[in-house]
């Protein structure tokens, strides 16, 4: 879930649950998914300096990030993020990755 401002700035994102395409360490749609949010988590730190609170539950597949106010560099991290999920989602369907916005 992507939650953005009514003016469409980044607040929070939160991936939960694991994709199931294939047996665990086979799914190779939920290692996209990880991949892709484990490395904008981590340019948003340690590239562009984020200040972020960040909670996981590694079990559950469970990632919670919220943003306090993200820079240019930020959001042009986080459009990347989607567009690498759109193009899971395009790929593979909604049935392994639903990816969902949400005005806060």
């Amino acid at each position: 879930m992507i939650y953005q401002s009514n003016k469409g700035e980044y607040q929070r994102m939160t991936c939960k649950g694991h994709a199931g395409y294939a047996d665990y360490g086979k799914d190779i749609v939920c290692a996209s998914i990880s991949c892709l949010v484990i490395n904008t988590i981590n340019s948003l730190d340690e590239l562009v300096h984020e200040k972020m609170e960040i909670t996981t539950e590694e079990e559950q597949g469970y990632i919670d990030c919220r943003f306090e106010s993200l820079s240019d560099q930020g959001k042009l991290l986080m459009d990347s993020l989607i567009l690498g999920l759109q193009n899971i989602v395009s790929d593979y369907g909604k049935k392994y990755l639903e990816l969902k916005f949400k005005e806060v």
